[in-house]
């Protein structure tokens, strides 16, 4: 099979989409596929791959080092007239994304969207609460556009059907074990932090920024230190809320972006991951905490609610002070985070990265057939 998969950010971007649609690239071609990514020129391109077109990018507003694309609707029709792909796959909402699909929908073929981001979610984080609506309104047009929509949970598919999104379609995530794994501890790194064996790290992977809703997981670790006045609390990650936090908090540590080896010693040097955003469709973070032998505070919804189990505590979804409850539930019983700990790896053991291959390979493989009889249809 041709498969296209379209994203407006791709490695070394670091966030949860890009790394998702790479999973699903080296995947697809593992299973033997012939597979293009559709995504924005980068600053370290140098050269065109045979497998990659690029198009132009502009930068996010307020997001430095993202970009979206173009809305590059002749590059594409052009391109997909000489190499037509059997399916695609838009990862994004962008106007890279919104070209994709009028272009699919024109040349009828078959497509599948990725819901990656509560877009609606995000305007009560930047003070747009009454955009609300809007902006789901605006995602279900550009999914329901497409010939199936696809999710990471069971609960999020559930949602979208009822606020009328039309084939919302569930496929699990993976996460690689032999990298983020507990015995990538390292004592070196903790001593960096200032952390001895004795010491609790609370520590926080991800996007710093607005919509991870960090103010919270700050008053969880600031109650907890007053319990534990030797805790320290560690922030993995960069975004616009980096600078103005390091100066309110000089006594926590920013390690900025890590990437592969690197963050899976910094994961695995955690002794409790807290994670209070409520804007995530899944939280690829939460699985590689988990494989790292780290106990999950977060909100009862998305990855957390799937896979956490006794690995962690879970607080009901948007309930401030059960999340800061959770994390002194954990963090001042050594008991309960030796159970977590040791609970937590295994929570996610069966999230192999071949199965969530093959179970999107059959998904693309059973829409570009659909549309395969559809077109015999019309023409008999």
């Amino acid at each position: 099979m041709r498969y296209a998969l379209v994203t407006e950010t791709y490695p070394p971007e670091i966030n949860g989409v890009a790394l998702t649609v790479e999973g699903l690239v080296v995947g697809l071609r593992g299973r033997g596929h012939s597979v293009e990514v559709v995504r924005p020129r980068q600053a370290a391109d140098a050269r065109r791959e045979d497998d990659t077109v690029l198009v132009r990018g502009f930068p996010l507003p307020r997001y430095p080092g993202l970009r979206f694309g173009a809305p590059a609707l002749r590059t594409l029709a052009a391109h997909w007239r000489m190499q037509r792909p059997d399916a695609i796959y838009i990862a994004t909402e962008g106007p890279l994304g919104w070209a994709a699909r009028r272009v699919a929908r024109r040349l009828r073929i078959a497509v599948a969207t990725g819901f990656h981001t509560r877009f609606d979610r995000y305007m009560r984080d930047y003070g747009a609460g009454w955009l609300e609506p809007l902006a789901l309104a605006w995602m279900r047009r550009f999914h329901n556009a497409g010939d199936a929509t696809i999710v990471a949970t069971r609960e999020l598919r559930d949602f979208l059907a009822h606020a009328r999104f039309t084939n919302p379609v569930c496929v699990a995530r993976a996460v690689d074990g032999a990298l983020f794994h507990p015995g990538k501890r390292d004592r070196e790194l903790r001593a960096q932090w200032g952390a001895i064996d004795g010491t609790l790290v609370a520590i926080h992977v991800g996007r710093i920024a607005a919509e991870k809703n960090l103010a919270l997981a700050i008053d969880a670790f600031r109650t907890l230190q007053a319990l534990r006045p030797d805790a320290r609390c560690v922030f993995v990650g960069d975004g616009p809320m980096r600078e103005p936090l390091q100066r309110a908090y000089p006594d926590f540590v920013f390690c900025g972006v890590q990437r592969g080896e690197a963050l899976a010693r910094h994961f695995a040097s955690g002794d409790l991951f807290l994670f209070p955003s409520r804007s995530e469709t899944f939280g690829n973070v939460v699985l590689e905490a988990l494989a790292s032998g780290v106990p999950t505070v977060a909100f009862d919804y998305g990855a957390a609610r799937e896979h956490v189990r006794e690995g962690g505590v879970l607080a009901p979804d948007g309930d401030a002070a059960g999340f800061i409850a959770a994390a002194l539930r954990l963090g001042c019983d050594t008991t309960a985070l030796h159970h977590a700990r040791n609970a937590a790896r295994n929570a996610v053991a069966h999230l192999h990265p071949e199965r969530v291959a093959a179970e999107f390979d059959a998904l693309l493989q059973g829409l570009a057939l659909e549309r395969s009889r559809h077109a015999t249809a019309a023409v008999a």
